[in-house]
């Protein structure tokens, strides 16, 4: 009788992992997971025990979002894998590099309907971009090392692998040793179209850069700032795009679209060349896609081919790497046509419409809190927001610094991502100020995350916007369905203080008063996680605003009632 082989498919994972470079993993056990988690602890593999399956998938997002490296996430069978969609649906919008092992009842029960069966693979076929299932258990590195592959070449994206119970259980002689999966060579565009770019370009009297979440992925913001800086070019961005121009840089003239500034969206309508990076030129950007930007000509970059004037028509397309092709057009690129004039005007339209925002009698404004904290933490802390009003207030008004900052649901608008988000971003950047801007209607979403915070004592900083409203949704009903609130009012919410306290952190209430920004101060300096409450104006709106059907060019804002909107 033959000796037992010595190593299982779980052994074969933990090994790939290793060479995979990955040093955290965020997960839940459960049935069908018990023998990976088993080998995870023999092996002292660092794992972060979340409290929901939906918690590790948007952890993983805030890690791979702040650090450019591939989130991992493991979950049990059937429900560990439907609770993890909306994080991986989240992450495939995004673009973020994520990887997804999932359990799965042994390959004899398949198709039975077997103690928490579900079809991972064709429940995340949609949100993924591609799925794998291990059915020998030879062939878990494998599987494994090209999962880690896909997930960070071309457009990176989540990657599912279901691994069936008897296989991972299954035996083998020997672990294979991987050097992690190589880089693949960043995709250029075509000379050719790069020279007619660069050629456009130089004669633009009114160019235009839109810097898209694209440059954060492909890791281009040297590349953006020596072609801005070098040749004058005025930016604009993206929600995702911000960071990669400095807020406060002359040349940076902020977020444009549905809730950018009036100098943003004016300068979409006036200008005669759009040079878009990484950016898809979306709904909430590209408001009326029949009029964006409409005296000018438009070139995309963008990795996905298939990107390139889906969402609205394109003069050029420039299928590659942002950083690459950026770089190619740099290479291009000796002289631009005299264009100071419209720098200048883009200035005065900034200096003459501000973004600002109404005082409401009693309350602080929030925006003037998120001032605060930019103030204090001097524009350096990485940002973690949730989706709402507070979501458009952050990214408003934070002095945004550098590339990663910024980690926030934008494509997929989930609700619940902001906390455990943070707790992810703060696993990479334990020695990093980070802070959540969140809502009392997102907080409660995933609230069961701040034990994750207490309990692997997280530097986090929460700052909770409390108007007792689903505000962003309120704020439509208000102005589109004649101020039905329908479902929109919280009329009974927790005690955020008892709840804070039970979940071992310590809470502060921010009030009016004379000295709130000396207490926001050192709330944010005292060691150790922690919440601050700051009760905000029931109907505090987040303008400016693009109503629906309108262009950029058709922004209204109530901070300006005496302009024409």
């Amino acid at each position: 009788m033959t000796s037992e082989l010595p190593y299982s498919g779980c052994d074969a994972l933990v090994q790939a992992l290793k060479d995979e470079g990955v040093d955290l993993l965020f997960g839940y056990p459960g049935g069908a997971v018990i023998p990976e988690f088993d080998a995870l602890y023999r092996e002292h593999f660092p794992v972060a025990l979340v409290r929901h399956e939906q918690g590790a998938t948007h952890a993983a997002e805030g890690y791979a979002k702040s650090t450019g490296k591939t989130g991992v996430v493991m979950v049990t069978s059937g429900p560990g894998a439907t609770n993890a969609i909306t994080g991986v649906a989240d992450a495939m919008r995004d673009s973020v590099p994520m990887v997804v092992f999932s359990g799965q009842v042994g390959t004899k029960f398949l198709g039975k309907e077997a103690f928490q069966e579900a079809d991972a693979m064709a429940l995340m076929k949609p949100v993924t971009k591609q799925t794998f299932q291990v059915r020998q258990t030879t062939e878990v590195a494998t599987v494994v090392h090209q999962a880690f592959a896909l997930a960070k070449s071309g457009r990176p994206g989540p990657v599912l692998v279901d691994l069936p119970k008897d296989v991972m259980t299954g035996r083998i002689a020997t672990l294979s040793s991987h050097q992690g999966s190589p880089a693949t060579a960043p995709t250029q565009a075509p000379v050719a179209r790069v020279k007619e770019v660069a050629a456009e370009l130089a004669h633009a009297k009114r160019p235009l850069v839109v810097v898209g979440g694209g440059a954060v992925v492909a890791e281009a913001a040297h590349e953006v700032n020596t072609l801005v800086h070098k040749y004058q070019l005025p930016v604009v961005t993206t929600l995702l795009g911000l960071g990669v121009v400095p807020s406060n840089d002359s040349l940076c003239f902020g977020m444009a679209g549905m809730h950018g500034s009036f100098v943003a969206n004016t300068a979409l309508e006036k200008c005669d060349f759009v040079l878009g990076i990484g950016s898809r030129f979306e709904d909430r950007f590209a408001t009326d896609a029949a009029r964006f930007a409409p005296q000018a000509k438009v070139a995309q970059i963008d990795i996905n081919p298939h990107e390139p004037g889906r969402n609205v028509q394109v003069d050029f397309a420039l299928v590659g790497d942002a950083k690459a092709v950026v770089t190619q057009l740099l290479q291009q690129l000796t002289t631009v046509a005299e264009h100071s004039a419209w720098n200048e005007q883009l200035a005065a339209w900034q200096n003459a419409r501000p973004l600002t925002y109404q005082q409401e009698p009693d309350y602080l404004a929030p925006e003037q809190v998120v001032q605060a904290v930019g103030k204090a933490t001097n524009g350096r802390a990485y940002v973690v927001t949730d989706v709402g009003q507070h979501q458009m207030w952050a990214a408003q008004f934070y002095p945004f610094t550098f590339p990663r900052q910024l980690i926030t649901s934008g494509g997929f608008g989930t609700m619940g991502f902001g906390l455990p988000a943070a707790v992810g971003t703060q696993f990479a950047h334990r020695d990093e100020p980070v802070v959540l801007f969140t809502g009392d209607g997102s907080l409660q979403m995933t609230v069961q995350e701040l034990d994750v915070v207490t309990q692997y004592r997280l530097n986090l900083k929460i700052v909770l916007f409390n108007n007792r409203r689903l505000g962003m949704v309120r704020q439509w009903q208000d102005l589109f369905f004649e101020h039905r609130r329908a479902s929109t009012i919280l009329e009974h919410q927790p005690n955020f203080q008892q709840l804070t306290q039970a979940y071992g952190l310590s809470y502060h209430r921010l009030e009016a008063s004379d000295d709130w920004q000396d207490q926001l101060a050192n709330f944010l300096a005292t060691p150790g996680p922690g919440l601050l409450e700051v009760a905000t104006a029931p109907d505090h709106q987040a303008m400016p605003m693009i109503f629906p059907g309108k262009s950029n060019g058709e922004l209204y804002d109530e901070n300006y009632p005496t302009k024409e909107n």
